[in-house]
């Protein structure tokens, strides 16, 4: 990756993460630190790694992707919005029981929504299914789903790691948002999951550590899963919780359901690059 396109992967990564924030703020409420900590990987995907776009998305061999951490949704949302899906004037009915973007993904309700996510591991299983399908339908697409490592607590996702390597989804990129936080605490102090690449090797999948905030690294992973064939692949992206945001990052309160308010909300817009002048309805982009 030249440093141009690294330029430009990052500026739409700020952008992705500025729109969590504007969403998060018009809501009053949402989950900000997992949807931060997933931004640079969905830039990639949405940017650069998967064959999904409004022109296509009703094809049969298109990729999917599927966010299994459902109430990370922002970060979807802010990248279907990128990608033209829906204009970003929906952020401000985020949550809203008139809007399309609900408090977890409705695909319903919003266009690019492949799954309604938020039970935990449901997503991933839905991921396996949808894999097996195209497999046995003779369709060449991929499928990338998006877990939180809280997730990996769910005894149904280690059956999914089972279960793909039994029908050997070498189509199936379960990507691993290792932010080492959950909803009160870090993993480590609710259950940890270290020796997490040994357990998951240990399931018979190709698995891949890397930094989920460098692009050359992201890169790297989704080049090498391409190549991988027999098995399905698994990148553990090392993370940190509410990236990008100071008061955020590496702080549990920011797993959610809340927004910032007062100093803390004008402090998030101005890391973000926005200017809060007034109410909700009246947020603007510098």
């Amino acid at each position: 990756m030249d440093n141009d396109e690294k330029d430009r992967l990052e500026r739409l990564a700020a952008e992705l993460r500025k729109y969590i924030i504007i969403m998060n703020c018009y809501a009053g409420s949402g989950h900000p630190g997992g949807a931060l900590s997933a931004a640079d990987i969905v830039t990639y995907l949405f940017h650069k790694e998967i064959n999904f776009s409004p022109e296509n998305y009703q094809d049969a061999n298109r990729d999917r992707f599927i966010l299994s951490k459902g109430h990370s949704c922002m970060v979807l949302y802010a990248a279907l919005a990128q990608r033209g899906f829906f204009s970003t004037e929906e952020f401000k009915k985020l949550r809203r029981i008139d809007g399309m973007l609900q408090g977890h993904p409705d695909r319903l309700k919003t266009p690019g929504v492949e799954f309604n996510s938020g039970s935990l591991g449901q997503g991933f299983s839905f991921a396996l299914g949808v894999a097996l399908g195209g497999k046995r339908a003779g369709l060449n697409f991929r499928v990338y789903v998006m877990l939180g490592d809280g997730e990996l607590n769910e005894g149904q996702v280690w059956e999914g790691f089972m279960f793909g390597t039994h029908y050997q989804l070498d189509n199936l990129v379960a990507i691993i948002d290792y932010n080492k936080f959950q909803s009160d605490d870090l993993n480590s102090n609710v259950t940890a999951l270290e020796p997490l690449h040994s357990k998951l090797a240990s399931f018979g999948w190709h698995v891949i550590g890397i930094n989920g905030h460098d692009f050359r690294e992201i890169e790297y992973a989704f080049d090498r899963v391409r190549k991988t064939k027999g098995k399905p692949s698994v990148i553990v992206a090392n993370t940190v919780k509410g990236k990008g945001i100071s008061f955020m990052e590496n702080n549990p309160k920011w797993h959610g359901s809340l927004a910032p308010l007062g100093e803390e909300r004008v402090r998030a817009l101005q890391e973000c690059g926005c200017e809060n002048i007034g109410g909700p309805g009246e947020l603007r982009s510098r």
